[in-house]
């Protein structure tokens, strides 16, 4: 177990690097040779916001991408140049397709977005796919399905659009989307299978891609984190879904389900949690990394800054 000792929030960075954007999660540095360094801070976003800070989630997230990025780099290249720090990654700089490709292998979820939620509604066309009646929640596809949302730009929401208006919207042409239609089930199949090992369930994640300046497709930002994916725990899945009860879940969704639990859903001010469950939360990350990758997590010195600044030195990136 890791110490759950009070430890200062990884919640910003600041480097003497030009050009700095911001996510939820990430920090973004322009670095010399069309590269980039991403630095994965400890936030935690829910319904939106960001809610808290989790000791060591963002570890988690840049090695298990990479790590991700290892499993898959024959199947498509991705922007993984180096790793100087555990919170931090040198990518390449490639221009972002406007398309989330999000892959689903089973029919579940509550959002507007999910195929359960459409088809509880009476639904059967959906994102372009035809489902037949009599499907239960929770319960495998035949096979695993893509269903593409426009990637929302600031202040905007992500739009929900089939396969085929990728293309007839302008959003990529035939080539490349066929190309990464292919991929990600791919990278899907190879993470499911590597997951059930681990006896884990890849329920559906969201893949992203860019295109390099000499036209080369590659995957980037983070790949089969719990922040992108949804997993269950594969021991009880088939019993409990049997029982009509909801699977395990083994993702960051059981935070959501605390703020939900005390009336919170985005709006308004963000209650205050106990400390408890941001050490579960933090536990809980760093076991679905050692589960999935089967190394033991190795906790980086806290504070971050000053480690993250050295070990930049030490890779002559400052």
């Amino acid at each position: 177990m890791i110490s759950d000792r009070a430890l200062p929030a990884f919640d910003k960075i600041d480097l003497p690097l030009p050009g700095k954007a911001s996510g939820k999660v990430r920090e973004w540095f322009d670095l010399p040779a069309d590269q980039r360094l991403i630095v994965t801070t400890d936030r935690l976003s829910a319904f939106d916001r960001i809610v808290a800070c989790v000791p060591f989630k963002g570890q988690v997230l840049n090695q298990l991408t990479n790590w991700w990025f290892d499993q898959t780099s024959d199947i498509i290249p991705n922007h993984k140049i180096s790793v100087p720090d555990p919170n931090a990654v040198v990518a390449a700089v490639a221009k972002p397709f406007l398309v989330e490709v999000i892959v689903r292998g089973y029919i579940t979820g509550v959002t507007t977005t999910a195929l359960w939620y459409r088809y509880s509604l009476g639904e059967r066309d959906i994102y372009g796919y035809s489902f037949p009646d009599g499907l239960h929640k929770n319960a495998a596809l035949p096979q695993p399905i893509i269903t593409p949302t426009t990637k929302g730009l600031a202040g905007t929401h992500d739009e929900r659009l089939t396969c085929n208006e990728v293309v007839e919207k302008g959003l990529m042409d035939k080539r490349n989307w066929e190309l990464i239609q292919n991929a990600a089930l791919a990278i899907f199949k190879r993470a499911q299978e590597l997951a059930q090992k681990a006896g884990l369930i890849l329920v559906d994640t969201k893949y992203e891609f860019g295109e390099m300046p000499d036209g080369q497709v590659i995957l980037i930002d983070e790949v089969n984190t719990p922040d992108s994916s949804r997993f269950w725990k594969a021991d009880s899945y088939p019993e409990r879904f049997n029982a009509g009860m909801e699977p395990e879940n083994f993702d960051k969704e059981f935070v959501r389900i605390a703020y939900a639990e005390k009336g919170y859903r985005g709006d308004g001010e963000v209650p205050a949690m106990p400390e408890e469950l941001w050490a579960a939360a933090s536990q809980r990350y760093i076991t679905i990394y050692e589960k999935l990758t089967g190394r033991q997590f190795i906790p980086g010195e806290y504070p971050v800054q000053p480690r993250l600044l050295n070990a930049l030195r030490k890779a002559n990136l400052l």
